[in-house]
């Protein structure tokens, strides 16, 4: 199967310049200009990250070089080549793998991402992928979760919460976005928000060594939030899943008042931007409305 199978690939494959050896040697030779790396790898698994038996593997395949680019734009690198590995079922195992490069391959050529190499295996048990990707960093240097500073403003892109209805498989990374802001802009601290807006939030803030006040008449809170309240009966709230639920894989910046105002202000960027919080010296995350005094907010979301 797994020669059958490098053969359709290297079919599907156009050559890239930037990959002198890729697909039938035992390694990979990457032409990075800059000489440096932004390297990030996601393992997605039947059962945890999508249900084989729901959803196409057309969708599966978006999703896992999805998150990595997704990865790479918080740290506002520019893709350059991903390595795809595949544990696959054995009941039909060639169909699947080139199912799940259908749906990848289209993702890769928006963003210009060679496919570089990978592995491919079967077993008895359910589907696992597992995705290594190389970017290369911005000339202004890789944006980090660490140099947050009190008195910043924290900045979102696109609305929040209710991703289970099918954001988390058809997002499209927010990589031209992280290309436009690192060229026109000086980014504090960055992370992509796949975990939980609160949750991931939280990560900047310890890595900084400061706190937060979220402005939660800020937050946009998805339809698809609103409709997962209102189908369920826990009590949990529009607000509460824009503020706890994983992978919506927005960018959530951190960034000085007077080039928030900027970020803000511009029309031109691949999607909007708003301030939704502020940071501070005093640790832990609290959240406010308008004329209200903040009070302290649970940290929710995905615990790995």
């Amino acid at each position: 199967m797994e020669a059958e199978f490098i053969a359709w690939l290297r079919g599907r494959l156009a050559a890239d310049p930037r990959v002198p050896v890729g697909i039938g040697s035992d390694a990979a030779v990457l032409d990075l200009p800059s000489q440096k790396a932004v390297v990030t790898t996601d393992a997605l698994m039947d059962g945890v990250d999508f249900v084989l038996s729901e959803v196409s593997p057309r969708r599966v395949g978006w999703k896992a070089l999805a998150v990595n680019l997704s990865d790479l734009a918080a740290m506002g690198a520019k893709p350059v080549a991903a390595f795809i590995s595949l544990v696959l079922p054995r009941e039909n195992a060639l169909a699947l793998a080139q199912e799940l490069y259908e749906g990848l391959l289209p993702l890769a050529l928006r963003f210009q991402v060679a496919i570089a190499g990978g592995d491919t295996n079967c077993w008895n048990g359910p589907l696992a992928l597992s995705v290594t990707a190389v970017g290369e960093p911005p000339r202004c240097g890789v944006w980090t979760r660490g140099r947050a500073r009190p008195g910043d403003l924290i900045l979102a892109s696109g609305s929040f919460g209710g991703s289970i209805l099918g954001k988390h498989l058809d997002f499209t990374p927010r990589v031209e976005l992280a290309r436009q802001l690192a060229e026109r802009y000086e980014i504090h601290a960055a992370t992509d928000v796949s975990d939980g807006l609160s949750l991931d939030l939280s990560h900047i803030l310890s890595e900084s060594g400061v706190g937060a006040v979220l402005d939660l008449d800020a937050i946009a809170i998805a339809d698809a939030a609103r409709e997962l309240a209102q189908s369920r009966t826990d009590g949990i709230t529009p607000l509460d899943h824009a503020l706890g639920d994983g992978e919506d894989f927005e960018l959530l910046l951190v960034a000085s008042p007077a080039e928030a105002a900027r970020i803000a202000s511009d029309k031109s960027l691949d999607a909007p931007i708003r301030p939704i919080g502020t940071i501070t010296a005093e640790r832990g995350l609290r959240g406010c409305y308008p004329g209200h005094p903040p009070t302290p907010l649970a940290i929710r979301g995905y615990q790995h």
